[in-house]
């Protein structure tokens, strides 16, 4: 079977859930002997808050190849962001003749620029199926789809009420998300927390989405050293931004901090919401006991978790949650929203409401507190997660492409 995939990231180089899930899910898919053409958007390095690169390059998978298409997209990018990707671009090459022209001047020239080019690739790339992970790529499986005749797959990893958590939408993006979602002939949700959103919100029948709850990676991980065992560290690592709720994560550590005063409380990861956050532990008092540590990647990732005794999970509506299950196989306790995903199927960790900064905290202080409680949620968890192999989602994605295939030559 012979995949046509459009993604925005990839390991070495991404900045969120996305790009780790689709190096599982491609790796899963060669295992089981599925040949997959990734299409994602490069470009030249420009410095970004949160990654340095945007190119996936020196990546092999065996049954894998990579078509890179010169682009300025990025995930999680806004179109505020976008502009100014854009003017720093034409700085850098101080606006060399020609050279401005390669990318679209704004967001939606450039979605309609990178389709236009996954046409031309889906015109000669020999494939059976079309698969594209999240908005910016569905307008490039609608016309690969237009281009080749094969049915097309659009996996939605996090919607837009998702991401602003269920505030202003962006009807753009919204319109871009829906006409993917309706053109698609199945739809791929990481939950069915998000077929539900994709169902109300969207409009999409239900018997068209099918539910494949995403996995992690087990390799080999950085061994710990010279961690404390005086010192309780709880851990928030994600994207500071509405959607990951690092507000209440903030407020709940004050109220720990009232009854633990040597508890530390780790904020990893970089946002819009980063500046707000840490004047806001400021205001609280409790500056010296939040470390807010920056984009991690790497082994600094693992190493992260296993300082922790404790991993928060806090937002506002996560599609899945890859990130609870990176931790517990890193031996690290979970509490993690009720509006996730992953609390659909993993058991052996904590859950609470988001909003319920009380029960968040205390908690964090039965964990912090209770040995037994930590032990069994750590050594609990440490075995469930196991039965999370990418493999497993691989192959339910691969039933999707039968059940598409099989409908398109019906209707031919």
């Amino acid at each position: 079977m012979k995949v046509l995939m459009f993604g925005w990231e990839f390991p070495p180089v991404y900045s969120g859930g996305l790009g780790t899930a689709c190096y599982g899910l491609t790796k899963g898919l060669s295992k089981n002997s599925c040949k997959v053409t990734f299409v994602m958007p490069t470009g030249p390095i420009v410095h970004h808050d949160h990654v340095d690169v945007i190119v996936a390059d020196k990546v092999s998978l065996e049954n894998v190849k990579f078509t890179k298409v010169p682009s300025l997209l990025l995930p999680y990018l806004t179109s505020g962001g976008y502009d100014q990707r854009y003017r720093k671009l034409l700085q850098k090459q101080n606006a060399s003749e020609g050279h401005g022209s390669l990318y679209g001047k704004d967001m939606m020239a450039e979605v309609w620029r990178f389709s236009e080019i996954a046409r031309l690739i889906a015109a000669t790339e020999d494939h059976d199926v079309i698969h594209a992970h999240d908005w910016m790529t569905y307008e490039a499986g609608i016309k690969a789809k237009k281009e080749s005749g094969k049915p097309l797959v659009c996996h939605i990893h996090a919607t837009e009420f998702d991401r602003s958590g269920f505030g202003g939408v962006n009807q753009y993006v919204y319109d871009i998300e829906r006409k993917g979602l309706h053109a698609a002939d199945k739809v791929i949700a990481v939950s069915n927390y998000t077929k539900g959103i994709v169902a109300k919100h969207y409009g999409v029948p239900e018997h068209k989405i099918e539910v494949v709850h995403n996995a992690v990676e087990f390799t080999d991980f950085p061994d710990l050293k010279d961690k404390q065992e005086d010192e309780k560290m709880v851990l928030f690592l994600g994207r500071i931004t509405l959607q990951k709720g690092p507000d209440y994560f903030i407020e709940a550590a004050k109220k720990v901090l009232e009854h633990d005063p040597k508890v530390k409380f780790v904020v990893a990861g970089s946002g819009d919401m980063m500046g707000r956050m840490i004047e806001r532990s400021a205001e609280l008092g409790i500056a010296n006991k939040v470390l807010f540590s920056g984009f991690l990647k790497g082994d600094d990732i693992d190493r992260a978790y296993k300082m922790a005794d404790l991993y928060v999970l806090p937002s506002v509506s996560e599609p899945f949650g890859i990130t609870p299950l990176e931790a517990m196989r890193n031996g690290t306790p979970c509490l993690i929203s009720k509006t996730s995903g992953v609390s659909e199927v993993v058991t052996h960790c904590l859950k609470v409401d988001f909003w319920d900064v009380d029960e968040m905290a205390n908690k964090i202080l039965g964990v912090l507190h209770y040995g037994l409680l930590h032990k069994s949620l750590q050594e609990n968890g440490s075995s469930e997660v196991k039965k999370f192999n990418w493999e497993i989602p691989a192959r339910k994605c691969m039933d999707v492409y039968r059940q598409v295939m099989s409908e398109s030559k019906i209707a031919g």
